[in-house]
């Protein structure tokens, strides 16, 4: 199993690179950044630094958006970074949640979203795709980007039901952002299925499982801390799948219980402390969804649960370490669990 880590990019943004180092020394396959142009620095700018930077580790957005981003400029971007550094770019992407709702937007249609997938790999692999409609219609290609170069690959992140069809129907991978192993089982078996019914092989199509990660010493103190360091997680997960409950409703048929119980007790969500410890919106959030959503415990604790998803299917851990133990836990899994995490 590859195992990626997750920043935001707060500044200084030569931090983020530097900590993108650190990472790489330490083992990860992966450095992904969040993409939220006004709470946070501009991403692209970081992440051709962080290639620059490194010589291994492969580098892209946990997400970006076709709202705020055109997907030609997003391809673009993409595209240029292959051309520099080959094969170490990845993008992944969602219909729009922080980046779009700061700007008071709205996300994408699945059908935007499905549209924006399709561009990204085709212009970054050279080939054309047709915008606009009637006597706008045109026919839109990279003149620089030689045909048959590979596409640079697009993982979609998703949660509710028909945008985990969408995502076995086009995307290279499947971003899910908690790390419960029942949730994680029933969507995953949404993507494979909706990949089949589509004429792909499931097989082909990558799995990553996102969530914070914080190594402690076994002790109950010390688990203590680390759930209130990272019950900003159920939060930002609640705020994600709000929607999707209210349009499926709250009786596990549209979505897992598991998934949507929690959220009852929810009131909003402040955007200016999305992602962060300490998140006063995160409250309602009972320890035993923290425990389930995101990986706490002793790196024994660490490999056991991660050794649980490999078995469902996962490709990729990426741990956000967005708490007070972010060099720590990126050291102790170079040490203590990467090692390891190869051979799941």
């Amino acid at each position: 199993m590859d195992v990626g880590v997750v920043y935001q990019t707060d500044p200084p943004a030569r931090a983020v690179v530097a900590a993108t180092v650190r990472a790489e020394q330490a083992g990860f396959s992966h450095a992904w950044t969040f993409d939220s142009h006004v709470l946070w620095q501009e991403p692209y700018v970081i992440q051709a630094t962080m290639l620059e930077a490194t010589d291994r580790i492969v580098v892209g957005p946990m997400v970006t958006n076709p709202a705020t981003r055109d997907s030609t400029v997003t391809a673009s971007t993409f595209a240029t970074l292959a051309e520099m550094h080959g094969p170490r770019v990845v993008c992944g992407i969602g219909r729009g949640d922080s980046a779009v709702r700061t700007l008071k937007g709205q996300p994408v249609t699945l059908a935007g979203l499905r549209e924006s997938v399709q561009t990204i790999r085709t212009l970054t692999g050279g080939g054309a795709v047709t915008r606009g409609e009637g006597e706008g219609t045109t026919s839109v290609s990279f003149p620089w980007v030689p045909e048959g170069t590979p596409p640079v690959e697009v993982w979609v992140a998703a949660y509710g039901p028909k945008a985990l069809q969408l995502t076995g129907e086009v995307a290279d991978g499947f971003i899910l952002q908690l790390a419960d192993p029942a949730i994680a089982a029933w969507t995953i078996a949404k993507v494979r299925e909706a990949a089949e019914a589509a004429g792909r092989d499931p097989g082909s199509i990558r799995f990553c499982v996102a969530a914070p990660a914080y190594v402690t010493d076994g002790s109950a103190a010390q688990l203590a801390h680390a759930r209130e360091q990272t019950r900003w997680f159920g939060g930002m997960v609640g705020n994600h799948v709000a929607d999707i409950v209210a349009k499926y409703g709250g009786d596990g048929a549209g979505v897992p219980k598991a998934l949507s119980d929690y959220i009852a007790a929810r009131q909003g969500y402040d955007y200016a402390q999305h992602g962060r410890a300490g998140n006063t919106h995160a409250a309602f959030v009972p320890d035993d969804v923290v425990d389930r959503f995101c990986v706490l415990g002793s790196p024994a604790a660490q490999l056991e649960r991660l050794a649980e998803l490999a078995e469902l299917g996962c490709d990729q851990f990426a741990l956000y370490a967005q708490h007070d133990a972010a060099d720590a836990v990126v050291d102790a899994y170079g040490n203590h669990v990467l090692p390891s995490a190869g051979a799941l």
